[in-house]
């Protein structure tokens, strides 16, 4: 067996696969420096780095993709599907991970930690006194999703008095109360309402620009938005706009619409704006927890398993696994 893995794997995932497949691993995640190596490729593992239909259709001995992480918006699953090839994922690997990295832009937008950290290593004490601080004491968070990571980040917020509300399509009323959270059956009518709005939807195409200049002109000029999901979600034009124009106060994201952005990025010289390297999965507990479920979940399929996290089960219905 060999597997290709588009950017390095922490020890313990290579030591689920050492003995057992031989590997190859990509400097860098563009398919043109790998793809040689796919000619007989039985797994492909990505993060980041695309991989599409190009790459699938030609890795004639390819059997299964594996994805550390639960999005899946990098891989073409349409089709892999279609070739009978599996895409593993890794739900719950990092859940905690993405739930703290949100929380935590929460806490530094609140107390303005990234201007008063630049403006004292200049030299200005005063500062201090610029009072653009806040508590998170009975602010009111809303969670566009609340799937495990939404989950995780709304117990943190119960957890520091926050008062939290949520909009999920797929939680019921019922569901939502018994966690202790607000149900809104439109996002647009709790967005209005929110101190903190925090997003944690995939991205598909129901969700992409779900955050654009008519969400953005309804929310309380004093409102902050996290943004640890995806990239395309919100609408970086619009989000660049209403900063600087003071349609809300200020944001947080961890991800942007072209990954890396480039450095004249407007995004990156909006006001108010603290951003991260699409790093919140990337803790050590985070990165070791998907790395060894991606490398089991991969070696399972190879065994002719049919492993159930996968991002289509329809691949199951292929000829190939009827055999």
């Amino acid at each position: 067996m060999k597997f290709v893995m588009t950017q390095a794997v922490c020890e313990e995932g290579i030591s689920k696969i050492e003995g057992k497949a031989s590997y190859y691993i990509a400097d860098n995640g563009d398919p043109n420096e790998y793809l040689d190596e796919m000619k007989d490729a039985d797994a492909l593992i990505v993060r980041i780095a695309k991989c599409d239909k190009n790459v699938i259709e030609n890795s004639p001995n390819l059997k299964v993709i594996g994805r550390t992480g639960v999005g899946y918006d990098s891989v073409d699953v349409e089709a892999a599907t279609k070739a009978g090839i599996p895409v593993v994922i890794t739900p719950g690997a990092n859940n905690r991970s993405v739930a703290e990295h949100a929380v935590a832009m929460m806490f530094s937008i609140s107390k303005n930690f990234s201007e008063a950290e630049t403006e004292m290593k200049k030299g200005n004490w005063n500062i201090r006194d610029a009072k653009k601080a806040f508590e998170l004491l009975d602010k009111k968070v809303g969670f566009i999703g609340l799937g495990a990571i939404g989950r995780e980040a709304q117990k943190i917020c119960k957890g520091i008095g926050m008062k939290t509300l949520g909009y999920d399509p797929y939680l019921s009323k019922e569901k939502m109360e018994e966690i202790g959270c607000t149900y809104f059956e439109d996002y647009h009518d709790m967005i209005k309402e929110c101190d903190i709005v925090s997003i944690h939807v995939p991205l598909v195409e129901s969700t992409k620009n779900l955050i654009a200049k008519k969400e953005l002109e309804s929310m309380k000029k004093t409102a902050v938005l996290i943004n640890c999901a995806r990239g395309g979600i919100v609408n970086e034009k619009d989000l660049i706009d209403a900063l600087n124009n003071g349609v809300i106060a200020a944001a947080g994201t961890d991800v942007f619409e072209q990954e890396p952005p480039t450095q004249d990025n407007p995004l990156l010289k909006a006001k108010n704006l603290l951003v991260s390297p699409h790093s919140a999965a990337q803790t050590r507990e985070a990165v070791i927890n998907m790395h060894l479920m991606c490398m089991e979940g991969c070696l399972a399929v190879l065994n002719g398993e049919q492993w159930p996290h996968v991002a289509d089960k329809k691949v199951y219905e292929h000829e190939k696994w009827k055999k």
